[in-house]
Parts: structure tokens; sequence; C-alpha cells
């Protein structure tokens, strides 16, 4: 299988636009999915990637709960891949982050924390 690495610094901003959430792997059941490799519970957080005057949200999967997101907030994502599938006639992109983690907080210029 195809995977194509995304260079997510050509990205003007990347937002959290859908919360995590544990992907489902059997409906019925109630399931959750499991990374093979690390045996971490995968989630699913949607991602607007604005570039210019565009934005595009798209659905990343991601191995572990990615600590600290939530809602209209700045990430940084790392190792972004999209890859292409088929099944049955039905046909998209699927795509999958190392980590995806809140942007820090700027630095100051002074480098000291408040209260230093």
């Amino acid at each position: 299988m195809t995977t194509l690495p995304i260079d997510t610094a050509k990205y003007t901003g990347i937002i959290c636009a859908v919360p995590p959430a544990p992907r489902i792997a059997n409906r019925e059941t109630g399931q959750l999915r499991v990374d093979r490799e690390t045996g971490k519970t995968v989630y699913q957080v949607g991602l607007c990637l604005m570039a210019g005057a565009s934005a595009d949200v798209v659905n990343v999967s991601v191995a572990g709960e990615p600590a600290g997101v939530q809602l209209g907030m700045p990430v940084a994502v790392r190792d972004l891949v999209a890859t292409p599938w088929e099944n049955d006639g039905r046909h998209g992109i699927a795509f999958r982050a190392a980590e995806i983690r809140p942007l820090s907080a700027p630095v100051t210029s002074g480098g000291k924390g408040a209260g230093q």
C-alpha cells in the first residue's frame, strides 16, 4: 500500500475542528480499534488544514490519545501521511499521523516564564 507524506510546513495553520475520539473497530460490540505496532487505542481527530485562502477538514488517525488537544486549538502534526484506498467499489484517502499535539505557547523575548 502506497503512503504519501504530507509536508505540514506548507500549511499556514492547522486547527482541531473535531475533538479526538476513539475509533470503533466493531460497532456491534463497541470494541475499539488498536494500533498493531504499539497496541495503543487509535483516535480520530478532525483537522482543518489551512493554506492561503483555502481550508480543508480531514479526519486523521493517530495511535494513542492526543493529550490536551481540544476543539478550536492550533495543533502541530508530526509525520502526516495520506493512503489511497479502495474496497468493494468504494474509494477514498485515509490520513494518519505519528503525533498530534497542541502548539506551545509562544516564548517571550525575556526567556522567563510568568512570576520569574
